[in-house]
């Protein structure tokens, strides 16, 4: 079960930042921002080992005491970071790895429809919807 689900700008800025507890809402966002750099650290380790460029998956990024931080990096460098609660030991690699496909293809999604502008925040009742889904699933 995810607790707080971030879509990352090639640039860095967020698109889209949610997060179940909302007295945690500001926690999350920093262990989000603090990802980032962990996240480029993999992306140019990839680069630097050649490694198959259509792994999009880079895994765990970091563990705190309470929450794992999972990363996922798109071929245009949008990246995906998602935390998720320590104690639910019953998440495992692949589930995670569907996860975020599952929110890969919704926001491909988002990025089909005309009327959106790239790079603005994302305001998609169906992502919403799919990113809630994901946070009040329980495995």
């Amino acid at each position: 079960m995810a607790v707080c689900v971030a879509v990352i700008a090639k640039e860095n800025y967020p698109l889209y930042i949610r997060s179940t507890p909302m007295e945690n809402e500001l926690k999350f966002h920093y262990m989000v921002h603090t990802s980032l750099d962990v996240v480029d650290e993999k992306i140019s380790a990839m680069g630097k080992a050649l490694v198959d460029q259509r792994e999009l998956y880079l895994g765990l990024l970091y563990p705190t005491e309470d929450y794992k931080v999972y990363g996922y990096v798109t071929n245009s460098k949008v990246k995906f970071v998602m935390v998720v609660d320590s104690s639910n030991t019953a998440l495992r690699d692949n589930e995670i790895r569907s996860m975020f496909r599952k929110l890969h293809n919704s926001y491909t999604d988002v990025m089909c429809n005309p009327f959106y502008n790239p790079g603005d925040r994302i305001q998609s009742r169906a992502f919403d919807n799919m990113v809630t889904s994901m946070m009040i699933q329980v495995c």
